[in-house]
């Protein structure tokens, strides 16, 4: 049964604060004293966090920050990081968000590629960050009552954007694409785009000024700026945040927070899996907790199994991409969903799914995402051939993931650079990863194809639990048990560790060269 609220959208729209730094408002006025975000080394209330970002404001003013400017935050989950965040957008001047685990060379790419004005480190929380700030001879000082934070010198150089006439289709983050199919771009995302997103999310999951989230999605990407960040601030929750993942830390926190939302990516709940396999748990039960989510990567059957019977909870699932802000369906929590499909379109965003004659498929047919709606970014960042690419006359976003629809439900199938076609057969690498990791020994897998003349060979990647023995040739029969004989691996690699994302997606391109070194010639 479709709640209420969902078809009213245009009233979701006009409650939407212009900016992200007014999310604060109303609970300022309302619930001054309640905890808004809580971490190791301390928390703030909800008008302790409005004074800081003012305080933030104005070091940021004094530092030559103006409306306009791009300021690079070099960040892992913090408290200073949100008040960089809200106070860089209420000056009108842009937060360009890069997680301070990024190499030397992608950090250092995105700042001459967005031309940043200043750039601003989280040393007291990131170790990483501190490592760049070094790189950089930044200077670590202490400001605005938050503690070390690193401050770059300042590009003179910079010229500030226009501002759009409607502070609500201004920029509110500036956040590079993980580059897993190709080069990084800077995705506009304007407050219209995400507090829409925050708004519609939090309204899903029901949330209340007495839910507490935990915060491990990194804020530096979409889901966790919006969906998480925003979400709960914009319901007068409490966020306790952590900037890294460990399966005992995080269960100390669910315990003694009575955290009541989790919301994670496919390997944290992997872990989770696996820290209750060594510690021969067989359930992780907490009273308060009621929402388990996963998105950030595809969510294979078996850890979506082994994770709801774990914490006796139903683990839903979404799919979103950074230019959609990013949240694009979600399982909706009055409806679980025992298959793997992210849920229905979120209301007020339209899709349509497009075959390889330009025409819409038939329903649980395969064809090529489409999205319109008020969560389409507003372009890329210095790239106006490559926005009117992605996006056409009539606001459609080209999302080129490959889905399909059953009954409204999404079912996403790969991207349109990863199908394989093999003996003319279309060979989807989510088909061939989920038989994978169903074998017991294996952790993950990825699928990547290689062409050879004439075809395509399907080249298997394995990723073994720590001690595993299994061989090659064990994996193979386990495929060629499971998969139609188009679909089963030319070759599969054993390999020690995936290469991902600090989301923990799976970079194929990284594995794509590494199969360039196994040319079938050699």
């Amino acid at each position: 049964m479709t709640p209420e609220w969902e078809a009213d959208v245009p009233a979701i729209l006009r409650s939407l604060p212009v900016r992200i730094s007014d999310v604060l408002t109303p609970w300022v006025e309302r619930s001054p004293d309640h905890p808004a975000m809580v971490e190791g080394t301390g928390a703030w209330t909800y008008r302790e966090l409005a004074q800081v970002i003012a305080e933030t404001q104005t070091w940021l003013a004094t530092s030559g920050v103006r409306p306009g400017d791009r300021v690079l935050v070099v960040c892992e989950n913090c408290r200073a990081l949100a008040a960089v965040l809200l106070a860089v957008t209420a000056l009108d001047a842009w937060p360009v968000l890069v997680n301070a685990k990024l190499s030397a060379l992608e950090v250092d790419t995105v700042r001459e590629h967005s031309g940043a004005r200043r750039v601003i480190y989280t040393t007291a929380a990131s170790s990483h960050a501190t490592e760049h700030a070094k790189r950089h001879d930044a200077v670590i000082t202490e400001a605005a009552g938050w503690g070390p934070i690193g401050l770059g010198a300042l590009n003179g150089s910079a010229v500030p954007e226009p501002l759009d006439p409607d502070p609500a289709n201004r920029v509110a983050a500036l956040i590079y694409t993980s580059g897993t199919t190709g080069v990084p771009k800077g995705v506009m995302l304007t407050h219209k785009n995400v507090l829409f997103i925050a708004a519609v999310s939090a309204k899903i999951r029901s949330l209340t000024s007495d839910d507490r989230l935990y915060g491990i999605l990194p804020m530096s990407h979409a889901v966790g700026l919006s969906v998480v960040l925003l979400g709960s601030l914009l319901s007068g929750a409490t966020l306790y945040i952590s900037s890294r993942f460990d399966p005992p830390a995080a269960r100390s926190s669910i315990e003694k927070w009575a955290l009541t939302v989790v919301l994670g990516v496919p390997a944290m709940f992997g872990q989770f899996i696996e820290y209750a396999k060594m510690r021969k748990l067989e359930s992780l039960r907490f009273p308060a907790l009621r929402i388990i989510s996963s998105s950030g990567a595809p969510l294979d059957p078996a850890i979506k199994s082994a994770t709801e019977t774990l914490f006796g909870l139903p683990l839903h699932n979404g799919f979103g991409i950074t230019e959609c802000s990013p949240t694009i369906a979600q399982t909706r929590v009055e409806s679980p969903r025992t298959d793997v499909s992210v849920g229905r379109a979120l209301p007020g965003v339209e899709l349509k799914l497009i075959g390889q004659n330009n025409q819409p498929v038939a329903d649980d047919e395969v064809g090529e995402l489409w999205v319109r709606g008020p969560n389409i970014m507003k372009g890329y960042y210095r790239a106006p051939d490559e926005t009117s690419a992605a996006i056409n006359d009539e606001g459609w976003f080209n999302s080129r993931d490959l889905a399909r629809l059953q009954c409204g439900n999404l079912f996403i199938v790969g991207r349109t650079k990863e199908l394989i076609v093999r003996s003319g057969f279309n060979v989807y690498p989510v088909d061939v990863e989920a038989v994978l990791n169903a074998h017991p020994a294996v952790v993950r897998s990825a699928v990547i194809g290689r062409s050879v003349p004439g075809d395509e060979q399907v080249l298997a990647f394995v990723q073994l639990l720590p001690g595993a023995t299994v061989t090659v040739g064990e994996l193979a029969a386990h495929a060629a048990q499971h998969l139609a004989l188009y679909k089963r691996p030319s070759e599969i690699f054993l390999v020690p560790e995936m290469p991902v994302t600090p989301t923990g997606k799976i970079v194929k391109a990284e594995l794509a060269k590494l199969a360039a070194q196994f040319s079938p010639t050699r």
